[in-house]
Formats: structure tokens, C-alpha cells, sequence
């Protein structure tokens, strides 16, 4: 009867914090996700150019990247609550500060360095590092991916409650209904920090300090693939996130198409991400990642070489959602099955900062070439083709666990 209730209080526990990591990334990746819907109305109610609005978009990215893995070491020493806390509101005053006054200067202080300082504290490194050390071994791919499609339910929610506030009471209420909408996520960091009888440790007696793991991991051929392969990642998703509205715009389909289109690819990204979860408890993690990546890339080469109708803007949502975010559960389980789960939060978080150059990179460099050129063909060519590098990155990477310095050659190999 102990060991009945023990096992029910430890599944109780880890499904609390699964529930409440979807929720504080739904309000955080939903949020952010809406994004590419301002680019237009900045520009044309604030007069701000395009590549300055994709900068400040572009900005958050990289500020979440570099941010990434002091959060993610700051939750693994004090826990998520405090992290989520400061995270949120960072987050709601880095909306609210542009929506008071919508200039070129408030949009990179706001959604380029304090939305990217907020994200950090409120996605990934943290939250999903969380739900790693309470998950068992046999289930933490499935529980990442549970985490990361609950998750995706933001970007289906908040982009119509977007869209729909800016149509009815303009710009500035938007931004500040999504400010509100971030806050209410502050709480949620404590049951994050919840333990169950069963969990894992919060500190693992055989694991090395943080520098000594930090020094393995750089040392560590799969480890420098995967952060190199997390690159093009980041550079896909910032591009179609911040961009696919002016694409869609220019090649003469509704706004409404727009927002429509990022929530199909929310939608489906439940899916995507939790089969992804699934996939990655029952093969290896780098294959699925390597065929992931070599799906999108066809994706965006079909869509862009094919000709732009309803239709082929939702199958091409579709796909994306498919393949969207499966590569976050994928690449936080290959690093926990590498290295363990007591420095998780950092070393994802550095992993991950790879992703949000490629972030950066994406939303800026589309902006600035369609400002150059006319036009964004030159940015989709060079998307689809990072696909298939990601993948030859992906498959070789050797997935032993590094136990210690005297098998850590083995993991190199």
C-alpha cells in the first residue's frame, strides 16, 4: 500500500510539473510567436523600416540565446520560481515599454533586450530542465515532448487574441493584453519546483561541478554537432515566425491568411512535438533529429518553388508545425542522455544560445535583404538548403553517455 502510494503521489508530481511547464511555455512561446504579425503595422503606423522592427524581433533572439544559460544555471542552483517570476515580468515590461510609445529606440530596448532576458527566464533551459530531473529515465522523452506540444497551445491561443485586439482597438492594446497574459505565468515556477518521492535528485553526488561539465561538453564531438545543428534550427523558424506575413503580403494573400497560417503551424506543432517526444523514447534521438531536419528543408523548398495559393499555405503550415519544435525535447533528451540532468539547465542553455544566433541571423537577415533586394528569395533558398546540412550534422553524432573522465573518450569517439 506505501510503495501504491508513493508511485501515485510520484506520477501526481511529475504530471503537475509537465502541466505547469506547458503553461508557463505556452505563455511565453505564444506570446513571441506573435511576433511577425507587428512588423507591418510598426512600420506603417510607426514608420519604423522593416529591418529595424526584424533587428528588434531579431535582437530578442539573440539576448535569449546569450541569456539561455545563466537562467538555466541560476534555476538549477535556486530553483524555477524565482527565475519564472523575474522572467514574466521582464517579458510584460518588454511589451509594455513599445506599446506606450512606438518608436525605433523602444522597440529594441522592449522586444529586442528585455522580451529576450524575459524569454530566457521562462522557456527552455528552465522549464524544461524541470520537467528532465523529475521525469525516470524510461519516460523523460515522452515527458519533454508532453511539456513542449502542451506548450505549442500558446501559439494557437494568442495569435487570434492578437490579431483579433489589434484589429478592434489597435496596436498598443494588443501588445499590452499579451503583457497581462505573460504575467499571469509568475506563479507558475513554484510547482516547477516540485519533487515527488521518485524524482530525480536535484543534485546528482557523482556529477562533476559545472566547470568540469562545461569543459567535457566543449570537448565533446557530438555535443559541438548537435549546438551546430541547433543553429539552423534557430535560423528556419525565426525567418518563417517573423516573415511569412510580409512573404504572404507581397505575394498578394490577406493579413488574416497570416495569422491563420502561424496557427495552423501552432496546432500542428502539438502533434510534431509530442510524436517527436515519442519518437525519441524508442530511436535514436540524433536520427530522428537528422530526418527532421531533412523534412523541413523539403518543405520549404516545395513551398517556395511552387506556386502561392490557400491551400499550399496551409499544407506548408502543416508540415512546418509538424516538424516546428520537435527538435527541442529531441536535442534536451540527447543532452540529459549525455551528460545527466544535474547541470541540464546550463547545458542546454549554451547549446541553445547556437539556436538563437541562427534566430537572430534568420529575422534580421530577412529583413535586411528584402529591404535590399525587393524581395525574400534569396533568404528561402538558403532555408531550405540548411535543412540538409543540419541533417549531416545530426546522424553522425555518437549518443553513449559520458560517465566520467575515464569514459569519456568513448563518448568522443
Amino acid at each position: 500500500m506505501t510503495d501504491k502510494r508513493a508511485s501515485t503521489a510520484t506520477r501526481n508530481g511529475t504530471i503537475l510539473v509537465i502541466v505547469s511547464a506547458a503553461l508557463v511555455l505556452s505563455a511565453g512561446m505564444g506570446v513571441r510567436q506573435t511576433f511577425g504579425l507587428f512588423v507591418g503595422p510598426f512600420s506603417v503606423e510607426g514608420g519604423v523600416p522593416v529591418a529595424l522592427v526584424a533587428f528588434a524581433i531579431g535582437l530578442h533572439n539573440l539576448v535569449w540565446g546569450a541569456a539561455q544559460p545563466f537562467a538555466g544555471a541560476a534555476a538549477d542552483r535556486f530553483g524555477c520560481a524565482p527565475v519564472v517570476a523575474f522572467g514574466a515580468a521582464t517579458f510584460a515590461a518588454g511589451l509594455a515599454l513599445p506599446a506606450a510609445m512606438p518608436s525605433g529606440l523602444m522597440l529594441i530596448v522592449g522586444m529586442g533586450l528585455l522580451v529576450g532576458i524575459g524569454i530566457s527566464c521562462t522557456s527552455f533551459a528552465v522549464v524544461l530542465a524541470a520537467v528532465g530531473r523529475v521525469a525516470s529515465v524510461e519516460t523523460r522523452s515522452m515527458a519533454l515532448g508532453l511539456a513542449s506540444a502542451g506548450g505549442s497551445l500558446g501559439q494557437v491561443l494568442m495569435l487570434p487574441v492578437a490579431q483579433g485586439t489589434m484589429e478592434m482597438s489597435g496596436l498598443s492594446a494588443s501588445l499590452l493584453v499579451l503583457a497581462v497574459l505573460m504575467l499571469a505565468a509568475a506563479p507558475l515556477g513554484i510547482a516547477l519546483d516540485r519533487r515527488g518521492p521518485g524524482a530525480a535528485p536535484a543534485a546528482d553526488a557523482s556529477a562533476p561541478p559545472l566547470r568540469e561539465a562545461l569543459a567535457e561538453a566543449g570537448r565533446h564531438r557530438g555535443y559541438r554537432l548537435l549546438t551546430l545543428g541547433f543553429f539552423t534550427c534557430g535560423f528556419q523558424l525565426a525567418f518563417i515566425a517573423t516573415h511569412l506575413p510580409g512573404y504572404l503580403y507581397v505575394c498578394q494573400m490577406p493579413a488574416s491568411l497570416a495569422a491563420t497560417a502561424l496557427a495552423v503551424i501552432g496546432f500542428f506543432n502539438m502533434v510534431g512535438t509530442w510524436a517527436c517526444g515519442w519518437l525519441g523514447g524508442r530511436f535514436r534521438q540524433q536520427n530522428v533529429l537528422g530526418w527532421l531536419y531533412l523534412m523541413r528543408g523539403a518543405a520549404i523548398a516545395a513551398f517556395f518553388l511552387l506556386p502561392k495559393t490557400d491551400a499550399s499555405v496551409f499544407v506548408f503550415a502543416a508540415v512546418m508545425g509538424l516538424t516546428w519544435l520537435g527538435t527541442v525535447p529531441l536535442t534536451s533528451g540527447l543532452v540529459a542522455k549525455l551528460f545527466g540532468t544535474r547541470h541540464l539547465g546550463t547545458l542546454f542553455g549554451v547549446c541553445f544560445l547556437s539556436h538563437q544566433i541562427g534566430s537572430f541571423l534568420g529575422a534580421w537577415l530577412g529583413g535586411f535583404v528584402f529591404d535590399a533586394t525587393g524581395s525574400y528569395s534569396l533568404v528561402w533558398a538558403t532555408t531550405a538548403a540548411a535543412g540538409l546540412a543540419a541533417a549531416m550534422l545530426h546522424f553522425p553524432i555518437d549518443d553513449r553517455a559520458v560517465k566520467g573522465p575515464a569514459s569519456s573518450g568513448l563518448a568522443r569517439a
